[in-house]
C-alpha cells in the first residue's frame, strides 16, 4: 500500500465515519463509490471490504451514544439484527452470482430512487 492509497482510506475512513455517526449512512453511499471510483477495486471487493469495515465501529462506539442518549429501540435492534444476518448472508450469496455492472446499476437506481423520495418528501 501506497502513500497514496493510505491517504486515500484514511479520508474515506473519516468522510463514512462522520456520516454514519450523524446520518447513519456510509457505507454504501460513502465507501463503496469511493473504492471503486478512486482506489479502482471491482465492485463485489468494494462491497466486502465496506461490508468488513462496518462491524466494529457500528456496534461498538456509535451505537453507544445512542443507546446514552435514549435513542435506541433494543426490541426493535434484536429482531432487525437477526433478519439482517439472514439477508445480508442470503443476499451476498446471490450478488456474487451477478455480473458487476449490473449490481452497480442496481446500486446507482436505489441511490437515486432513496434521493427522490427523500428530497420530494415533506
Amino acid at each position: 500500500m501506497g502513500v497514496f492509497e493510505f491517504v486515500v482510506l484514511v479520508l474515506i475512513g473519516l468522510v463514512a465515519g462522520s456520516l454514519s455517526g450523524m446520518l447513519g449512512i456510509g457505507g454504501g453511499i460513502v465507501m463503496i463509490p469511493a473504492l471503486i471510483y478512486i482506489l479502482h477495486q471491482p465492485q463485489l471487493t468494494a462491497q466486502g471490504t465496506s461490508l468488513a469495515v462496518m462491524i466494529p465501529p457500528i456496534s461498538l462506539v456509535a451505537v453507544m451514544n445512542y443507546y446514552k442518549a435514549g435513542y435506541v429501540n433494543l426490541k426493535y435492534a434484536f429482531v432487525i439484527i437477526i433478519f439482517f444476518i439472514v439477508g445480508t448472508y442470503l443476499s451476498s450469496k446471490v450478488s456474487l452470482t451477478i455480473n458487476p455492472t449490473i449490481l452497480r446499476k442496481i446500486f446507482a437506481v436505489f441511490i437515486f430512487a432513496v434521493a427522490v423520495k427523500m428530497f420530494f418528501q415533506k
